[in-house]
Protein backbone atom coordinates (compact mmCIF):
# COMPACT_ATOMS: atom_id res chain seq x y z
CA UNK A 1 0.00 0.00 0.00
CA UNK A 2 1.19 3.28 -0.91
CA UNK A 3 0.53 7.60 0.38
CA UNK A 4 0.39 10.06 -2.30
CA UNK A 5 0.25 13.70 -1.63
CA UNK A 6 -1.44 15.40 -4.76
CA UNK A 7 -1.38 19.19 -5.49
CA UNK A 8 -3.49 20.63 -8.20
CA UNK A 9 -3.29 24.03 -9.22
CA UNK A 10 -4.74 26.21 -12.42
CA UNK A 11 -8.71 26.76 -12.05
CA UNK A 12 -9.50 24.15 -9.86
CA UNK A 13 -11.79 25.52 -6.81
CA UNK A 14 -15.42 25.76 -8.00
CA UNK A 15 -15.32 23.27 -11.25
CA UNK A 16 -16.22 19.99 -9.04
CA UNK A 17 -12.59 18.39 -8.99
CA UNK A 18 -12.77 17.29 -5.28
CA UNK A 19 -16.14 15.39 -5.94
CA UNK A 20 -14.65 14.40 -9.41
CA UNK A 21 -11.45 13.04 -7.52
CA UNK A 22 -13.78 11.18 -5.05
CA UNK A 23 -15.65 9.63 -7.62
CA UNK A 24 -12.43 8.29 -9.41
CA UNK A 25 -10.86 7.37 -6.25
CA UNK A 26 -13.77 5.61 -5.46
CA UNK A 27 -14.11 3.32 -8.06
CA UNK A 28 -10.35 3.07 -8.05
CA UNK A 29 -10.56 1.46 -4.57
CA UNK A 30 -8.49 4.24 -2.89
CA UNK A 31 -9.17 6.11 0.18
CA UNK A 32 -7.85 9.15 1.25
CA UNK A 33 -9.25 13.41 0.66
CA UNK A 34 -9.30 16.00 -0.94
CA UNK A 35 -9.92 19.44 0.16
CA UNK A 36 -9.18 23.36 -1.08
CA UNK A 37 -6.34 25.18 -0.13
CA UNK A 38 -6.10 28.59 0.58
CA UNK A 39 -3.93 29.24 -2.08
CA UNK A 40 -6.67 28.68 -4.76
CA UNK A 41 -5.40 24.66 -5.45
CA UNK A 42 -6.68 21.58 -4.19
CA UNK A 43 -4.78 18.64 -2.10
CA UNK A 44 -5.28 15.04 -2.17
CA UNK A 45 -3.69 12.79 0.21
CA UNK A 46 -4.69 9.09 -1.57
CA UNK A 47 -3.63 5.78 -0.11
CA UNK A 48 -3.88 2.15 -1.62
CA UNK A 49 -2.52 0.36 -5.01
CA UNK A 50 0.59 2.24 -6.61
CA UNK A 51 -0.92 1.54 -9.85
CA UNK A 52 -4.70 2.69 -8.78
CA UNK A 53 -2.89 5.45 -7.74
CA UNK A 54 -0.66 6.24 -10.75
CA UNK A 55 -4.15 6.13 -12.75
CA UNK A 56 -5.84 8.54 -10.13
CA UNK A 57 -2.40 11.15 -11.18
CA UNK A 58 -3.10 11.09 -14.65
CA UNK A 59 -6.28 11.18 -14.58
CA UNK A 60 -5.64 14.26 -12.25
CA UNK A 61 -3.61 16.13 -15.05
CA UNK A 62 -6.65 16.49 -17.07
CA UNK A 63 -9.01 16.70 -14.26
CA UNK A 64 -13.20 17.41 -15.24
CA UNK A 65 -14.57 19.40 -18.29
CA UNK A 66 -14.43 22.86 -15.93
CA UNK A 67 -10.93 22.57 -14.52
CA UNK A 68 -8.44 23.96 -15.83
CA UNK A 69 -5.11 22.16 -14.57
CA UNK A 70 -1.85 24.29 -14.54
CA UNK A 71 0.73 22.09 -12.46
CA UNK A 72 0.26 18.20 -10.65
CA UNK A 73 3.23 18.11 -8.12
CA UNK A 74 3.17 14.31 -6.42
CA UNK A 75 4.88 13.67 -3.37
CA UNK A 76 5.01 10.06 -1.93
CA UNK A 77 4.06 10.22 2.14
CA UNK A 78 4.18 7.55 5.01
CA UNK A 79 1.35 5.19 4.86
CA UNK A 80 -1.99 6.52 6.85
CA UNK A 81 -5.18 4.87 7.48
CA UNK A 82 -8.15 5.96 6.56
CA UNK A 83 -11.51 4.52 6.04
CA UNK A 84 -13.00 6.12 3.06
CA UNK A 85 -12.42 9.17 0.90
CA UNK A 86 -13.49 12.15 2.03
CA UNK A 87 -14.13 15.88 0.74
CA UNK A 88 -13.18 18.17 3.17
Amino acid sequence: MSCYQIKISGLVQGVFLRYSVKQKAEKLGLVGYAKNLEDGSVEIVVCGDKDKINELINWCRIGPDLAKVKDVEVIEKPFQEFKDFQVL
